[in-house]
This record gives C-alpha cells, structure tokens and sequence, in this order.
C-alpha cells in the first residue's frame, strides 16, 4: 500500500463556475461535486484562455458528496473543490476505475462537515505492482462487451419531446416497510437466500448491504424505482430488495430495465430540487413533470415514447452488461 500522493499528481481543478460559463448541447463537460452521471453536470464551451482537465485522469470531489471521484479519458472543466489525480505511471482504464472504487470506499471519514482537502492525499491505495492481480481477482467472473443490444445508436433531440406528469403513467408512489440495519445479518451478494438491503444511499444502485432473507413479510418485487425521500437519491431495482427507512417505491407497467434506467436517469436530473428541508415526497413525485419521446396514439394524442426509450439505452455501449 502506498498514500494517494505516491501513486497520483494531485492538484486542484481549474476551480470555475457554470454560471459564469457559456452551457451548450456537446463540447467540454463540467464536472462538480455530485455522486452522480460521472460527475458531470453539463457541457460548456471551450475557454481559449483556460485550459481544462487533462484526459486520463481521476476528479476527487473534496466537499459536498465527499470523495466522489470520476475516471475522464477525454479533457473537462471542474468546478469548486474538485482535484485531479493524473497517475505518475501509465495505468489502464480497468486500474483507473479500481482506484476510483478505493478511493470512495473511503467516503465514511468524511461528510458535510469535515471536507477532504486536508487529508485525502494520505489515503492509503494499493501500489503499482499490486493493481494487476486485484484487477484479475475482481473481473475472473465478468466478461465485459461493449457491443450493444440495439445495432442502431439513437440520437438525442429533445426539441420534439413533450412533458409527461408522472402520476399519469405510474401508480400511485408509497412508502416501503422500514428494516432497521441493526435487525439484519449481513451476507455476500451470491450467498444463498440473499437479498438486496436499499436505503438512501447515493452509492451502489442504493444498495447498502446484501442480507439473509429471513422470511420477511414485505419484501418489494423487483422492476421497481426506489427514492430516498429526504435524499432524492434514485434507482432502479431490478430484482427483489428490502428497505431501510423514508424510501419510497415507484411502478408503473411500462417500466422495464431499460425504461427504468432511462426514467431513473430523468428524475436525477431533479435531485437539484431537494433536501433535507424539502423532501422528495409522495405528493412531490406524483405530480413531477418530466420532458419525454413522444408518440401520438390512436386518438391523436402524445403519449410517452416507451419502446425509444428501451431502444435508446439498449443502443448505448455495454448495454448488454446491464
């Protein structure tokens, strides 16, 4: 094991404002403090007098969602207490991506409170030499294709979507049965009667813990959203889970996989909106209008365009890992 600082040059991003930036469709993304869409919150013209991010490297956020930390193979802007850690030997992406996991697996040192920026370049990461086999020991079991399951990748141009209420295609939202963490044995994903613990988490699909189903009367079936109501943090849930406290559950029988990554990815957009004192509430989700595809039925009325929403995310790379 080596400190961060050993393995990385770290230093501080170009530290800029998208107030004070020129937001576009496509050009330079801005990366900020956020856990979410791999830390980016938009794009913004190229600056000829500020030079951005260099490609190949990691952005730390060091305040706000702490220790949220990105791989960019391609050059970015950075907002306000976000690093960059650009390795001082060549790593692959797989090695770049394992140092992000290791890094957020430190997230529990810090929170709101007590920022990063003075301590997280002593964080003990693995060295050079012990990256290669812990990649080995961690991918034996996947087979990563970037192939997607859609041949035809589909052009964004939400010039001609419409806005949708969400109370119009989905039930009603309500409330999980609360597990408290403390009532429950942990297990491995794999393990036999395993099942998934939510909570409002903002890391790992939601998913805080794998525990053994003991026979619990209020377990949710899976093709579900889940949403953290005081956290706004949002998934979806393919298989069957169980949940921790203040979580509601969103359904609807047009939601498969694809449909639900594709809302799911909607509503974080939202996230902005909400926080500790203002829930995501119940009300608030039924009665939240989302810009969509739309089709027009037969009676000459749009409705949402749900299989170009399957076939957008089944045209996206690695689709078929999902």
């Amino acid at each position: 094991m080596k400190r961060l600082d050993e393995v990385f040059d770290v230093w501080y991003g170009v530290n800029l404002e998208v107030v004070n930036s020129e937001v576009v469709e496509k050009d330079v993304p801005f990366v900020s403090r956020q856990s979410v869409n791999n830390g980016i919150v938009c794009h913004v013209r190229r600056m000829p007098d500020v030079a951005p991010n260099p490609a190949n490297t990691l952005s730390i956020a060091v305040s706000g969602s702490v220790l949220s930390t990105f791989y960019h193979d391609y050059e970015y802007y950075s907002g306000r207490d976000v690093y960059v850690a650009k390795p001082k030997l060549p790593l692959t992406k797989a090695e770049m991506l394992y140092y992000c996991s290791v890094i957020e697996h430190n997230k529990y040192r810090y929170n709101y409170g007590r920022g990063a920026n003075r301590t997280f370049r002593g964080l003990l990461v693995p060295s050079y030499e012990e990256i290669p086999d812990l990649i080995k020991r961690r991918t034996v079991n996947y087979d990563f294709i970037e192939t997607p399951l859609f041949p035809n990748k589909l052009q964004l141009n939400t010039k001609d979507w419409k806005w949708f209420k969400i109370g119009e295609y989905f039930d009603k939202p309500y409330k999980a049965t609360a597990y408290n963490a403390i009532e429950l044995i942990s297990c491995s994903k794999g393990d036999k009667d395993s099942i998934a613990y939510i909570t409002r988490t903002d890391t790992n699909n939601g998913c805080k813990d794998y525990v053994i189903n003991e026979d619990f009367t209020d377990i949710e079936s899976g093709n579900a959203i889940t949403i953290g109501d005081t956290t706004a943090t949002i998934y979806y849930q393919e298989n069957d889970f169980i949940c921790g406290d203040h979580m509601v559950i969103l359904r609807s029988n047009h939601l498969n996989k694809y449909v639900g990554i594709f809302i799911t990815s909607l509503l974080n957009k939202e996230r902005f909106r909400y926080n500790y004192g203002r829930a995501f509430n119940k009300g608030i989700i039924f009665d939240t209008k989302l810009k969509l595809p739309a089709i027009l039925n037969a009676k000459g009325e749009y409705e949402p365009d749900w299989q170009w929403m399957e076939d957008y995310i089944k045209g996206l790379p690695y689709s078929s890992c999902l």
